[in-house]
């Protein structure tokens, strides 16, 4: 399947590296404290996600932005993440009163709340992005608003679910189920649907999402991951004329039109014919904590091998999740010590790699879009 994959779409004789990163931004957990609370109370936390992921610190971006500058390619350049960021998260002050709706606050206040609240954390956490970002080791894209779908998250409101409210009261959104009379719509799909009249809020949740991103970081993005890559294709159209010229999509997919109708979509990296965006779709997976046993770094090497093989960018797939620490400060230690065995490994073995984001990967694709 690693050579399969590979075959077709846009092909170049470049190794180019492209590392897409999800997840930046968004706040599944407020603290150790709150997932242990979470976890008291009965809420069912599931996974890596639920029990590791947090809002990025200063030690994070610290140790993250030190192992990308600890190598540098043949043309002087060092790694780059294309780190996909939700540019807003719940303000759950405001819905912890008594009747309340939902609402959220913009992501730079997330930051400037949480150096209050945890300054050990989290003060000079947004002045390193910055810095990052000024550096060149971070360019960040878009990846929706916020990680929930509000149409979900609206009706457990008036539902009085019981583990929202513990969440909303740790500040968190972990351990959060479906909701029923929404089949095959997560909570984190953020533009999953069930209905084709919840296009219309899509719409607007994309366009504010965009220009909160624009205020925060001073320039538009020109590519887009929606969570869990879930975007009904009605809005394709609507995307690129919010100025972005590529989106992130699997390789196959189903995607869901209008309730029990559904339409399959395989996706090559590149622009077809007609399509006014280009097509995005990652070849390789590095996700180290997703399981300590396997072989994530090698796992990887075999994946971008093949990627090379065929003439094809390696596009790594991974997410926030694997470098974060204020849960469990291992976990970062473990995630950053793979992804710097990773990028060695790279300029060993391929000493004309290049390191690029994934905008300059749109360039190069279609630089007319």
């Amino acid at each position: 399947m690693d050579n399969l994959k590979n075959i077709p779409g846009w092909h170049t004789p470049e190794k180019l590296v492209v590392f897409s990163v999800d997840d930046y931004g968004n706040v599944r957990l407020d603290s150790k404290t709150a997932r242990d609370r979470l976890a008291s109370k009965g809420v069912g936390l599931r996974g890596r996600f639920d029990n590791l992921d947090a809002l990025e610190t200063q030690q994070d971006l610290e140790g993250l932005l030190e192992t990308l500058s600890s190598v540098t390619d043949s043309y002087g350049r060092h790694a780059v993440f294309t780190p996909y960021v939700l540019s807003a998260n719940p303000d759950f002050e405001a819905m912890a009163q008594q009747g309340a709706g939902y609402s959220y606050e913009p992501l730079f206040r997330t930051f400037e709340r949480l150096a209050i609240d945890q300054a050990g954390a989290y003060k000079g956490a947004w002045a390193l992005w910055q810095e990052g970002v000024r550096l060149g080791l971070l360019k960040p894209q878009f990846h929706g608003r916020e990680h929930l779908n509000v149409e979900v998250l609206e009706r457990k409101l008036k539902a009085n679910d019981e583990a929202l409210r513990i969440n909303i009261e740790n500040h968190s959104m972990a351990g959060l189920s479906d909701e029923p009379s929404l089949p095959g719509v997560g909570f984190t799909h953020g533009f999953g649907l069930w209905d084709s009249s919840e296009i219309t809020r899509h719409r607007e949740i994309i366009a504010d999402g965009l220009q909160l991103f624009e205020k925060m970081f001073g320039f538009r993005p020109e590519t887009f991951t929606p969570p869990a890559q879930k975007l009904h294709p009605d809005l394709y159209p609507f995307v690129e004329g919010q100025g972005v010229r590529a989106i992130d999509k699997p390789l196959h997919c189903v995607r869901r039109l209008n309730r029990d109708r559904t339409v399959r979509e395989f996706n090559l990296l590149g622009c077809r014919r007609g399509q006014g965006h280009v097509s995005l779709v990652r070849n390789v997976v590095f996700e180290p904590s997703n399981d300590r046993t396997f072989d994530s770094v090698g796992h990887a090497l075999g994946q971008v091998a093949a990627a090379f093989r065929w003439r094809k960018p390696a596009i790594i797939s991974s997410h926030r999740v694997n470098f974060c620490g204020h849960i469990e400060e291992d976990n970062r230690r473990f995630g950053l010590d793979a992804l710097r065995e990773l990028l060695r490994s790279f300029v060993q073995r391929w000493p004309d790699v290049r390191f690029i984001s994934a905008d300059e990967l749109i360039e190069r694709i279609n630089p007319t879009i």
